[in-house]
């Protein structure tokens, strides 16, 4: 059954928008906890030269991709794969980018750890992590709001929370992911591009037009 996330729906456009501009004109993708699967199902219609793999964990979020991949019209989106980032196999072929989106405030630390890891290990040279959802930059939340849900997320269980810009960027150096840039959006998000390679960091943001 075709599940239907409010966020997905509000935010596939303006991370579409940066998806396009940052990705290479076609490759293959693995999208790291799609979740409802309307980001997979969306992106890969939009991206046609891109193999789009979703994953997920959960189950039901496994059931609801494979009811989007269903009714998918075209031959680039593939079926979900169960994927438990803190495997060792992540049972992909090399990738040239990852995407992930409103993950890692909602798993313990150990889990973007992980997921970096295992980016490191299956990009390409030269590909292409895009990370989105909510930071905090300087050890300052970017707006009010994000500091109640950082508040509300430590109270369901205290090894979630908004995660540091920084502490993020200096754990994807650690095993050979570099910081490109960080992309402010709506609602208090952030875009944060890295890749598989030696690039200049710099966390000053650049503004989605």
């Amino acid at each position: 059954m075709k599940a239907c996330w409010p966020a997905p729906e509000r935010n596939k456009e303006p991370i579409l928008a940066q998806l396009r501009r940052v990705l290479p004109a076609s490759g293959t993708l693995l999208e790291v906890a799609s979740g409802s699967g309307q980001h997979a199902v969306y992106f890969s219609e939009q991206l046609p030269s891109w193999t789009w793999i979703p994953s997920d964990i959960d189950p039901d979020n496994l059931a609801s991709i494979a009811a989007y991949c269903a009714d998918h019209r075209g031959e680039n989106l593939r079926a979900p794969l169960r994927l438990d980032v803190r495997s060792d196999d992540w049972g992909v072929p090399a990738l040239d980018a990852v995407f992930n989106a409103n993950m890692i405030h909602i798993a313990p630390w150990s889990c973007c750890i992980a997921l970096l890891h295992g980016v490191a290990r299956y990009l390409r040279p030269g590909g292409v992590f895009v990370l989105y959802g909510p930071f905090r930059v300087a050890g300052t939340h970017t707006a009010e709001s994000n500091a109640r849900f950082d508040e509300k997320l430590r109270e369901q269980n205290e090894r979630w929370g908004v995660r540091d810009v920084e502490e993020v960027v200096q754990h994807a150096a650690s095993v050979g992911l570099a910081f490109s840039e960080r992309v402010a959006m709506p609602a208090n998000n952030q875009t944060l591009v890295f890749h598989a390679g030696p690039h200049v960091q710099t966390l000053a943001p650049r503004r989605q037009s």
